[in-house]
């Protein structure tokens, strides 16, 4: 496994690879979810790159850059394990040099919802996920459906700039307990593990609703503010139920729609998706 820190390297290395590159961005700390995705890249890729970066334009100022959970030797014996072909995995300057001033804004889509909470967090993603595809140059690039509006972005921005990338949607990995594999789940404490798994038991209740024929988008809304209520420890940001290409709120669930939430659990904030009709 090569470990590449800088532009050049993964350039010559890609150079020379024949067969499809599968790459699955990540900004590291990893855990079992990560791996599922290296896992389907290594089954439908000849190579597969992981890049490891975390990326500042992506976090708000006063959000958590220098707490994010960083450990890269752990991350490189996990990827070894893994038979990752090459890591890619570069400081700050290295992605954004002096006078580095582009950025890649996708619109309103990347304004609702994460957009509209973490403000600038969308630009920061399509731009350090542009500057990467451009490295890399795969034939496959996965991401989790857990940051479901982040999938939506992502395939908004290679349809539109015309990149040639597929897009691969891998659903989320879960804890025993069903809550979502995440890095900042090492931020909760044992009594916020405790309340966590709230927010999958919220999502699974509209769904259910849904699934029995339920098409009200507020209903469904409504059913997962109940069940997050029953929990004092936790502080809703949204709830979502919106349109599956646009991610803009519904009245009826009458095409495929995401159903979504974010909600404080003391300082830890987690995010969380099912899919409603999204093949």
């Amino acid at each position: 496994m090569l470990v590449a820190e800088r532009i050049e390297q993964v350039r010559a290395w890609r150079g020379h690879v024949e067969g499809s590159v599968g790459f699955v961005p990540t900004m590291g700390y990893l855990h079992v979810g990560h791996l599922e995705l290296v896992r389907r890249a290594r089954r439908e890729n000849d190579a597969v790159v992981v890049s490891i970066f975390v990326n500042p334009l992506q976090f708000g100022p006063h959000e958590d850059f220098a707490r994010y959970p960083r450990d890269l030797q752990r991350d490189l014996r996990l990827l070894q394990g893994e038979r990752v072909n090459l890591v890619f995995a570069p400081e700050i300057a290295e992605i954004y040099p002096p006078g580095f001033t582009t950025q890649v804004d996708v619109g309103p889509i990347g304004e609702r919802l994460e957009g509209a909470s973490r403000p600038g967090h969308f630009r920061g993603v399509a731009t350090v996920v542009t500057k990467l595809f451009m490295i890399v140059q795969p034939h496959r690039a996965y991401f989790g459906w857990k940051d479901a509006q982040q999938v939506v972005v992502i395939r908004k921005l290679v349809a539109d700039l015309a990149i040639p990338v597929e897009i691969v949607a891998v659903p989320t990995v879960r804890e025993p307990d069903g809550l979502a594999c995440s890095s900042r789940n090492v931020y909760l404490s044992p009594e916020e593990r405790r309340v966590a798994p709230a927010l999958y038991a919220a999502l699974a209740r509209a769904r259910a609703l849904w699934q029995e024929g339920e098409r009200d988008a507020e209903r469904l809304r409504q059913a997962v503010r109940a069940r997050l209520a029953d929990e004092p420890l936790l502080r809703v940001d949204y709830v979502s139920v919106a349109d599956a290409a646009t991610m803009e709120e519904l009245v009826v669930v009458d095409r495929p729609a995401i159903l979504s939430l974010a909600a404080w659990l003391g300082t830890t904030r987690l995010i969380d998706s099912e899919l409603l009709g999204v093949e």
